[in-house]
Formats: structure tokens, sequence, C-alpha cells
């Protein structure tokens, strides 16, 4: 589960740009825009200390848009920010709640296409989180996301794209899409998602994306549309797609070990710095195979594999394995406990970090 909001994002400190109901009820206690239930407002006084500050050298922090209170919504509230702030100097961007009420779903489509229309309004943005949103908010499975190709292309300097949800993908609805064809300047991009469509990683990794060197995907479960698999990463794999690429993360799967036996034979494995197949399901009938896979990944500078179901003694031998080879490997938030009555072989019986 996604418990807190970013507090820091692309190497910045995160300052709330504050909505009219935050300001009404933060700055003059009038009653009204009130704070969701559950939210929990920050010291009026501080808080907007902290975005006058921000003003005072907009690219110094990361701005978070979000509506806290149901007496604004998105477009104006955006267009306000523009007016307000000199974003001709704001680098990093995180986009949060958007405007769900009482847990419904809606679409990205309408900040898409405002930060569409404000593109010549942020000319030194080069970082944007769209999706930091809590599991309070709204679930990771339930957050509709759009075709995002557009904003790319609106964003020609973007150097980091991450996006928090897919949408639904049996609804009809607006679902997630990249398919952007290329971008000169991404260097990163992270999908997290309860279930990665395999129609998206896809459209990912056929992209021309010349200078991505990070690419992080939350692969998910069957049951929230992670279908995945890894003749749709093949081109990734066998090292033909993203010629830069030096950080793969294949995380919050339900199926970590036929990951990391599909990375561990992959071309592309050999100019990584770092893996990261953390958030999974490995467990012990894996752990035979990763040692064997040693000498494969023993040019890495880290491997990730923290939520795991590995028992004690395995992930001992683990640890010691790759750091006799000069990996820093991360095994923590584990042994988990599997299910009772699970069959070490069905995957169906292990979870990964963040489904629903």
């Amino acid at each position: 589960m996604i418990r807190e909001h970013l507090t820091d994002h692309a190497g910045l400190p995160v300052v709330e740009f504050l909505d009219r109901g935050e300001n009404e009820y933060h700055l003059h206690h009038s009653g009204h825009g009130r704070p969701r239930d559950g939210e929990k407002p920050l010291a009026p006084s501080r808080q907007h200390e902290l975005m006058e500050e921000a003003g005072k050298d907009p690219g110094s922090v990361s701005w978070r848009l979000r509506l806290t209170s149901y007496s604004e919504e998105f477009v104006p509230y955006l267009a306000r920010f523009v007016e307000e702030v000199d974003t001709s100097k704001v680098r990093a961007l995180v986009i949060g709640d958007w405007g769900f009420e009482d847990g419904s779903d809606i679409s990205s489509r309408e900040l898409r296409d405002a930060l569409i229309g404000h593109a010549d309004a942020f000319p030194a943005l080069r970082s944007l989180f769209v999706g930091d949103v809590t599991f309070e908010e709204n679930e990771i499975s339930w957050i509709q996301q759009c075709d995002l190709a557009p904003l790319l292309d609106a964003y020609p300097l973007l150097e980091d794209l991450a996006v928090r949800g897919v949408g639904d993908t049996h609804s009809g609805g607006d679902t997630l899409s990249l398919a952007v064809g290329g971008h000169a300047r991404l260097r990163s991009l992270t999908v997290q998602s309860g279930g990665l469509p395999g129609r998206v990683a896809r459209e990912i990794v056929s992209a021309e994306l010349p200078a991505l060197e990070r690419l992080e995907l939350w692969l998910g479960v069957g049951n929230y549309g992670g279908d995945t698999t890894v003749e749709d990463l093949a081109p990734l794999l066998h090292g033909a797609a993203l010629p830069a690429l030096r950080h793969l993360g294949l995380r919050n799967s339900q199926r970590t070990g036929s990951w990391l036996r599909a990375l561990a034979q992959a071309p592309v494995t050999a100019r990584l710095t770092s893996a990261d197949l953390s958030l999974g399901t490995l467990r012990d009938s894996d752990v035979e195979h990763l040692l064997a896979s040693v000498p494969v990944f023993a040019h890495l500078e880290s491997l990730d594999l923290h939520h795991h179901y590995l028992g004690e003694d395995d992930a001992e031998r683990v640890r010691a394995a790759f750091t006799e080879a000069g990996v820093r490997v991360d095994l923590s938030d584990g042994p988990r406990k599997p299910p009772s009555g699970s069959d070490d072989a069905d995957d169906l019986h292990y979870y990964p970090a963040v489904g629903e």
C-alpha cells in the first residue's frame, strides 16, 4: 500500500500549492472548503510560509498540485498556479488528487489537456510525477490514467516521467497509454501499477527513447490487468531497444521468479549497472537459480530484492553470495509469511507489495 505523499521529488523538497479551499480554511478559518475526511492539514501559518518561500525561488522545489477540498476544480487551480507563480523557473511538478470525489474514478485526461495547454508556461520543466495519490485517496488500481503520449509530445525537454495507476482495463473507459513513438530527452520512466497491461509494456519498448537510462515497471497481478509477459519486453531484454538503459526495475510482480530467470538470460543485463526486482514474490524455489545466476549479475553495483518470501537461511545464502561477488544486495522486508496452505510453486498464492 502507498501510505504517504512524496516529500521529495527530483532531488527537491515537495511544497504544496494550496487550493482555494485550503487557503480559506488555513488562512481565514472560515469553515468553507474544509479538507476531506482523514486529511491532516499542516499548521496554517507554516504551510503558507512554505508556499511563500518557494514562490521567491520557484525552481528550488518540486511543486505539488492537488485538490484537498471540494471548493476548486483542477483546471482553474492550475491556471491560478500559472498566474501566481513564476512557472518559467519551475523544474519539477508532482500531480496529486485531481478531483476524486468519494472514491470515484476520474480520468487524468482533463489535467493532461490542461498541462498541454500551459506547456509554454513551463519551459524549465524537467521532471513530472502524475499520480501522487495515497491508498486513502484512491487505490492504485482505481487511479484512471489516460493516453499520456500527447503530454510527452508537448514537453520535448522533459527528462523524468513517473506515473502511478493505469485504469480499469475492463470498463472501456480511459486507461494509460504511452505510445509516444519517440522522445529525445527522456532519461527516466516509471510506471507504478497494481497490474501492468502488456500493451503498455509493448508501447514503451517500441518507442524511440535514445536517452532513457532508467526504466521502472510495476508489473502487479493478473486480477488488476497485469498480463505483461517476457515476450512483451523481448525487444528490451534482447538488447535491441533503449540503447542507453543502465537501470531496469521489474518490480511489484506476482511472478518475480520468472522475471529473475528472464533477466539472468537476457543480453540487456550485461550493460546494466543496477537491477530491481523488489516488492515482489521471490521465494525459496527461486534460491538455487538465483545463486547460479550470481556470475551473470556480478558486474552490477546493486540488486534490490526487498519484500520477499525467502526463508532466513536462504536469504543469508543469497546475501553472502552477492556480497562476495561485490554486489550490494537489499534483502530487507523479509522473510514474509506465505498464505496458509500455499504451494511454493503456485504464483497465485503469493502477493506483491501493491495490488488493489
